[in-house]
């Protein structure tokens, strides 16, 4: 039996393409974010999902409440989805982080490269796919949708295929996109990347 994983990322919120949010956890969903969770909701209605788990921050929550209100299902928060712990990144603007040469080392060398007191991308990666395993294992014949962020759903991805983690912005993940999973004990496949109906 298997398990089908949908990884969402959460809907475009206040700093989306201007700051780094990282871990903040004040920072709403946009107007045009709510209506992107809205119709995302909708869409994986037609899903039938059994469970939805969330990262802690309060964009990838608020998606995953509007997702798990049109399912009816519960909403589990799950620490392992939580953003890139960014460092003294968090909260700059991309504009003063294009100017760190060690930031455009991050993104050429995600592999060993880590943010200023912040989380490695190898971290990152074990957390997440390690989730998304022990999920699996226990929802064999199920339908769970886990709610997170771009380069955490692009590490589990990278991990899932083999990919180097420098290879990591060589693929998409748009806000309100999923990124289909099917895992069971002899592994897992991806089945579909950065879906969209926006």
């Amino acid at each position: 039996m298997t398990a089908t994983i949908l990884l969402v990322r959460h809907a475009a919120h206040e700093h989306l393409g201007k700051v780094l949010s990282g871990r903040s956890d004040d920072v709403p969903l946009s107007a045009a974010g709510r209506e992107q969770a809205q119709r995302l909701a909708q869409r994986l209605g037609k899903e039938r999902l059994d469970a939805v788990h969330t990262s802690p921050v309060r964009r990838a929550r608020d998606t995953a409440q509007t997702i798990a209100a049109v399912a009816n299902v519960p909403e589990d928060v799950a620490a392992p989805l939580d953003e890139v712990d960014f460092g003294t990144w968090s909260g700059k603007s991309f504009a003063e982080l294009g100017k760190d040469p060690l930031w455009h080392a991050w993104n050429e060398r995600r592999s060993y490269t880590v943010p200023p007191g912040g989380e490695a991308m190898v971290a990152v990666q074990e957390r997440a796919l390690s989730h998304l395993r022990v999920v699996a294992r226990e929802a064999s014949g199920r339908v769970v949708a886990m709610v997170s962020h771009a380069d955490v759903i692009r590490a589990g991805v990278a991990g899932i295929l083999g990919l180097s983690l420098d290879r990591v912005l060589s693929f998409d993940v748009d806000p309100a996109s999923v990124t289909r999973i099917v895992a069971g004990r002899w592994g897992e496949r991806v089945m579909s990347l950065n879906e969209r109906w926006l």
